[in-house]
This record gives C-alpha cells, structure tokens and sequence, in this order.
C-alpha cells in the first residue's frame, strides 16, 4: 500500500475511533536566554532523538557530521541536526547553564559531567528503529550505569531536571515497516505507554523535574508538504499527531497523580509550532518566515536529503542563501532561526516556566 493511501486509511479508522571522530562542539549558554527567576537547576539530562542530540550519533549513522550542518554554529558540522542550534541549546539557556555535553564525551571531557549530560540520540525512540543507536530506555541505562558508578548520587540529582524529546521515529519506523492503519492508534498508545514508563524511571533515579516535549503538527514539516511544493500540510498525519499528544496529557496527568505532584510537564512544542506556521508575530522584532513550510536545504529529487553526496562528491542538494529565513534546515528539522522563534512562543516560554516553579 502506497503512504498516501494508507494515511488515508488511518485518517478513516480514526474518525471513527476518536469521534574518523570529530572534536565536540562544547556547549555554550546563550546569554540572552538566561532565565530571570530565582531557582536554577544546576544539571540539566536530555533524553530523546535529534530535537535535541547535540552530538552523540556517530559519524557513521547521520548526515549531522556532515556539511552544510552546523554552518551558522558553530560554523561547521557538530553533530546538531541544524544549521546551529536545537532545542537543548535553548532549554539550557533557559535554565541559565550551558548546553550539557553530549554523553559519547563524558571522558574526555569530565569536568563538564557535574552540570548534567545529553543521552539523546538522532534517529531513536521509545523503541528500536531503523537507526542503529541505542533507543531511550538504553539512554537512560546509561544515566543507571553512572550512579552505580558513583559518578552522580541521589542527593546530588535533587538539583537536576531532564528534557525529553520525541520527534515520532517510532512513527516513521511504523510506517517503514508496514505496519497496519487499523492498528496505528493502538501503536501509539504503546509509545505512550513506554514513554510514561521512560519519565517515571526518570524520575525514581533521582531527577527532580521531568519536561516532555509534545509532537509537534508532523504533517506540516517539509518532509510530508513537498509533494505539494510546500504549501499545504498532511491533515492526516495531523490527527495521528493529536492522538498522540492527548495520550501524552493523560500519561502526564497520571503520573502526577500518582506521585502527589506537578514534576512531569509538557513542553507544548505543538503550539509554539502551530504559532510559527500561522505567522504569527511573537513580539517586535521576533522572525517570521514568509513560507515556514519551505527548508533551506533539500535534496534535489527524492531519494536525495540535506547533505547528499553522489558517487562523484557533487551536491544533490539545494541551500538556501541565508538560513535565517527559514522556520526548517532540513526535511524534518528546524534551523537556528526557527528554534528560536519557536522558544520564544507564549506556548514555549509557559511551559519551560515549569522547571522552575
């Protein structure tokens, strides 16, 4: 079954059931995004995919080492999936710290542990996909490895909070592998499910607050408008998207419930996306992008993405003159630009707020 046909047939199942290893990049604090209230957490963990994997999939597995990445920051590949930086960067600035190292890193440069580590990988979810890397329950074996290593204590992470992104790989995986429209919605209240499991055993290590990051509206990201010249967005996908994040309320309210407590939250990226498609201003001199769903850089045909390389070393891409003017770097990605104005969104900025009540 072709995707356009079969996303029409989840979009019916759900009508009805809703009615050579480079040199790490350190992480720098972007001053202008310190935070003005008092509390401030001083470790910050992230866990996920490559919304906020600021340099931990290898070389091997990704296009993020690769140039045109990283050419706005840090003015050469970094392992960001951006032309600069991502949503880790801009939490971490919230939060007043720099951005914390990548995990493949912790060695070399140890000094950096103490104020938290990034376990996000790109391309990985909840379960295991297509990207051989390790998925989040193994990410955070890892946060698990270094307490009984006695690199952090209990105590110690009372003052750390945790970032947690997932950006629909396992949705993709689905899809890739052929999996049915008749059962995608129970698919997703899978995800859901392990996800709720990932934040609570977050939480039993020893972190105090846990964000979650909502889907964003996936069927308006380059990857699904190209074929209509990126103009329109997939309404199917859409709805998969709202079950998803209606799901992911309800997991949160639970476990808040359980635990006495408001330590999970949403980081509404849903609506903070929603406001950048729609154009609309944030505040005087906040960008907006005259086509937010065009990316800068592209692959020439399908087939070909951001960064492809013939046999021969010529580009089968095409970039963007001044990546500042795009809401998206690539297929799926925001750019510098665009996480910006997406953290500087009501929706954004409300919910990060939660860190540090």
């Amino acid at each position: 079954m072709d995707t356009q046909s079969f996303l029409f047939s989840v979009f019916c199942f759900l009508f009805y059931f809703l009615s050579g290893e480079p040199q790490v990049v350190e992480g720098t604090r972007l001053s202008w995004t310190s935070s003005p209230f008092g509390f401030k957490p001083k470790m910050l963990f992230a866990f996920g995919d490559s919304y906020a994997d600021t340099g931990n999939t290898k070389i091997a597995v990704t296009r993020s080492w690769h140039f045109p990445y990283g050419i706005t920051f840090p003015g050469k590949p970094s392992g960001r999936f951006s032309d600069g930086f991502v949503s880790t960067d801009f939490v971490a600035g919230y939060l007043g710290m720099k951005t914390p190292i990548p995990y493949r890193w912790r060695k070399e440069l140890s000094g950096r542990v103490k104020y938290g580590l990034n376990f996000a990988y790109g391309g990985t979810g909840v379960f295991d996909t297509l990207v051989a890397e390790p998925n989040m329950t193994t990410q955070i074996d890892f946060l698990q490895q270094l307490i009984n290593d006695s690199v952090y204590t209990k105590r110690v992470l009372r003052t750390s909070v945790a970032l947690v992104s997932l950006a629909g790989n396992d949705y993709s995986y689905y899809l890739e592998t052929n999996g049915s429209a008749a059962a995608f919605p129970g698919f997703i209240q899978s995800v859901v499910n392990q996800l709720m499991v990932n934040m609570k055993r977050i939480h039993d290590l020893g972190v105090r607050k846990i964000g979650v990051m909502s889907l964003i509206p996936l069927g308006c990201t380059p990857q699904n408008t190209a074929g209509s010249s990126f103009q329109r967005c997939n309404e199917t996908e859409n709805d998969l998207v709202m079950l998803h994040n209606n799901l992911l309320l309800q997991a949160v309210n639970t476990l808040n419930q359980q635990t006495n407590s408001t330590l999970f939250f949403i980081i509404d990226l849903h609506n903070a996306f929603s406001t950048v498609f729609n154009g609309t201003e944030i505040h005087q001199g906040s960008p907006t992008f005259e086509n937010p769903f065009e990316p800068c850089c592209f692959g020439v045909t399908e087939g070909f993405f951001c960064g492809s390389m013939d046999e021969n070393g010529g580009k089968k891409y095409t970039l963007c003159s001044n990546p500042k003017t795009k809401l998206f770097w690539d297929g799926n990605h925001p750019t510098s630009e665009g996480w910006r104005a997406i953290y500087s969104t009501p929706a954004f900025q409300n919910t990060l707020k939660q860190f540090i009540d």
